[in-house]
């Protein structure tokens, strides 16, 4: 059985289950290119994306075209669970300036998601922009102030979490 059928049949759900599969498929010399391409799927796209942020959580590193081709998909992004694997994956892929305009994009659309979850991780997201690009920094810190005041607490918990990098 290949990746991709590893992900189809995966059932969402057991952690245990997306780690031995991450443990199995790791050591394929195209691991990272599958996943990349198992990202465009949208049966795959859960697993896939919580593939790519445990191998880059281990140290490693995309390539810049690979970054980029991620950045290209955020729009084609359908569960919520995968728009957080993303986010939560941002800081590991740096944000070049082709790509900025899509990376903002994606930040405004999951800052109001329905979850609290990707709303967290929108706002770190947007730190992550602004400090790689500092025209984004007085908008950045505005979004902050306001989920100060009107988001939930574990939001505000993520923020005050940034704002202890000096930002």
């Amino acid at each position: 059985m290949g990746i991709e059928q590893a992900l189809e049949e995966w059932d969402g759900k057991s952690a245990d289950d997306i780690r031995a599969i991450y443990e199995f498929y790791l050591k394929e010399p195209d691991f990272i290119d599958s996943i990349v391409n198992l990202t465009k799927n949208q049966l795959s796209q859960k697993g896939s994306t919580w593939l790519l942020k445990a191998w880059l959580e281990e140290g490693n590193r995309l390539e810049d075209s690979k970054i980029k081709e991620i950045y290209n998909l955020l729009d084609k992004l359908c569960h919520w669970e995968t728009k957080l694997h993303i986010l939560q994956s941002i800081p590991f892929m740096p944000i070049e300036n082709q790509e900025k305009k899509y990376v903002d994009r994606f930040l405004r659309i999951t800052l109001i998601d329905t979850n609290k979850f990707v709303r967290a991780w929108s706002y770190n997201g947007f730190y992550e922009l602004a400090r790689q690009h500092p025209e984004y920094i007085s908008e950045a810190k505005q979004f902050f102030e306001m989920a100060m005041r009107d988001e939930a607490p574990s939001i505000k918990a993520r923020i005050r979490n940034i704002m202890k990098k000096d930002f």
